[in-house]
């Protein structure tokens, strides 16, 4: 692979979180430094609990940290409102999770089109937006069917071709093949590594499993609410 340009796309510094509980106060997070390049393809590993959802979440602006700062594309998302970040998100950043999340009432088609057009595109683009993504996704014979009636790794094909539609800075993944069976998420990794590699999609992903690991360009070890490590890796 070609490297990557040295432009940051996304920093962040002392990352800090911690949660109030019955039993006291528990810190997840203890000031994560943390840098990802236009076109990096990273992995976030580390044990369970450890706080690898976490941060995917700060950084992706769902969720907040108690110290520490975080920009993408130079834009600060702490300084945001609630709305303004839910516009942010929708136009620079696309999500993918453990489950799939798509709208049972709704056609394949029809999911992946939303992003789409809650940026204010018309239907008529939209649907052609979506059904592109999902040609490049393997599924342009899955458009009208809707998530029940689609295999576990159909829906988070699905789930990725949505996590696409707004052309994103970043995609975050949180375990994206979590919920998969080993032959089925292998065919989910190399989607995603394709799409790294054809495309430039860069892409943060927090995961338990080694092989989706070994194909990414960082190996980033979170241990005791810290990075202990980061690894390039050769793919």
């Amino acid at each position: 692979m070609d490297s990557p340009s040295n432009d940051h796309i996304m920093v962040a510094a002392g990352i800090c979180r911690s949660f109030e509980t019955t039993e006291g106060t528990i810190e997840v997070l203890k000031g994560v430094n943390l840098e990802l390049n236009q076109g990096d393809m990273v992995a976030v590993v580390g044990e369970s609990g450890v706080g690898k959802s976490t941060l995917l979440h700060i950084l992706g602006g769902l969720d907040k940290p108690n110290n520490g700062t975080v920009a993408i594309n130079g834009e600060k998302l702490l300084t945001k409102s609630e709305t303004e970040l839910a516009n942010f998100r929708n136009r620079h950043l696309g999500f993918v999770f453990q489950h799939h999340y798509l709208l049972e009432d709704f056609s394949a088609l029809e999911n992946v089109m939303m992003p789409y057009l809650i940026a204010g595109n018309d239907h008529k683009s939209a649907k052609s937006h979506a059904e592109q993504l999902l040609a490049e996704v393997g599924l342009s014979d899955r458009l009208t069917h809707r998530p029940r009636q689609l295999s576990g790794g159909e829906q988070q094909r699905v789930a990725v071709a949505r996590a696409l539609a707004n052309n994103p800075n970043i995609v975050i993944a949180d375990e994206p093949s979590g919920n998969l069976d080993i032959k089925t998420g292998e065919k989910l990794h190399r989607l995603l590594w394709e799409l790294n590699e054809t495309k430039g999609i860069t892409f943060l992903m927090a995961t338990h499993n080694y092989n989706l690991a070994h194909i990414c360009r960082k190996i980033v070890k979170l241990e005791n609410g810290i990075i202990a490590d980061i690894k390039e890796n050769r793919v």
